[in-house]
């Protein structure tokens, strides 16, 4: 298998180097040369075998529209375009209709994993025809971790980027009900070693997870938490899902509530939003932003 691998930024570049690992030949592209195998994008079309298959790995919104309509131009009847970044399911429909107008398949690929994925391999959700999907199977196979799950077809063109986009909805809920933990028990005098009990429930309980992981991870090394500032991004799929929910008529008020929270922290200075901040950072490499000196807010230099 020979893939075109576009974005090999934390990501792309992690990505790139499992496949090769696994068996997989990847050329990659980037504008950044000093990672890039190639000089642009046509250099990486003509180095592909056909069928070729592009897996773009760049930022969701204008970025991934104006790659994805280059790669239409670029491409054949039968090759297959993979869009593995953080789309909106709505734009892949879209692009699948673009290029089925020159008979080129289209999937789009929701990928959880983060900077771990290098090492412990990424969750695939993807959506799109069987036949593109089956193309594109070694690469997922490469890419999945070890096990029984790690990977689905979701269904249709769009459902990939859906599921992801619910996926990460479910995580807002779960690192907000965690942080507000964190902060009830370092406000509690009657609890003295607040990491330690977060490291207890790792095994056997039933709220244990890699979140949790990473939440202990993150007290380890700060365990006051003290160079983290409260003040969470979100990344835009807790958006969508929200709006997802409003539009299907399916009630969300923790998934709701948790987005709202991460808009508060942008005011006010919080111990729950800097636990938040910091599993961020753990799982995603997330940038987070320094802790307020007196006199100083980091975030206006």
């Amino acid at each position: 298998m020979h893939l075109g691998l576009i974005g090999l930024g934390k990501m792309g570049g992690n990505m790139r180097t499992r496949l090769r690992k696994h068996g997989v030949t990847v050329t990659g592209y980037d504008r950044n040369p000093e990672v890039s195998d190639v000089d642009s994008l046509e250099d990486l079309v003509d180095a592909l075998p056909s069928p070729k298959v592009v897996w773009v790995m760049v930022p969701a919104g204008d970025v991934t529209r104006s790659t994805v309509e280059a790669l239409i131009d670029l491409l054949s009847e039968g090759d297959v375009i993979v869009d593995g970044g953080n789309s909106r399911w709505t734009d892949d429909e879209k692009h699948a209709e673009l290029a089925a107008r020159k008979g080129i398949g289209y999937v789009d690929c929701g990928v959880s994993g983060g900077v771990w994925g290098l090492e412990n391999g990424y969750a695939l959700m993807a959506g799109g025809r069987e036949d593109d999907i089956a193309i594109v199977q070694p690469v997922f196979d490469a890419l999945r971790p070890e096990g029984e799950s790690g990977f689905v077809h979701a269904g249709g063109v769009g459902a990939g980027h859906f599921s992801k986009m619910v996926h990460n909805g479910i995580e807002y809920a779960m690192m907000q009900a965690y942080a507000e933990g964190y902060e009830l028990l370092e406000k509690a005098e009657l609890v003295h070693n607040v990491t330690e009990v977060f490291d207890s429930w790792r095994e056997g309980t039933v709220v244990r997870s890699w979140l949790l992981d990473l939440l202990v991870n993150a007290l380890e090394e700060d365990p006051s938490l003290s160079k983290v500032r409260g003040y969470a991004e979100d990344s835009g799929e807790g958006r969508w899902t929200v709006e997802a929910a409003i539009d299907h008529a399916v009630p969300a008020p923790t998934i709701a509530a948790s987005l709202f929270a991460r808009f508060v922290s942008r005011q006010d200075e919080s111990p729950a939003m800097q636990a938040v901040a910091a599993m961020r950072q753990q799982f995603g490499g997330h940038a987070v932003q320094a802790a307020k000196e007196t006199g100083h807010d980091p975030a206006d230099a």
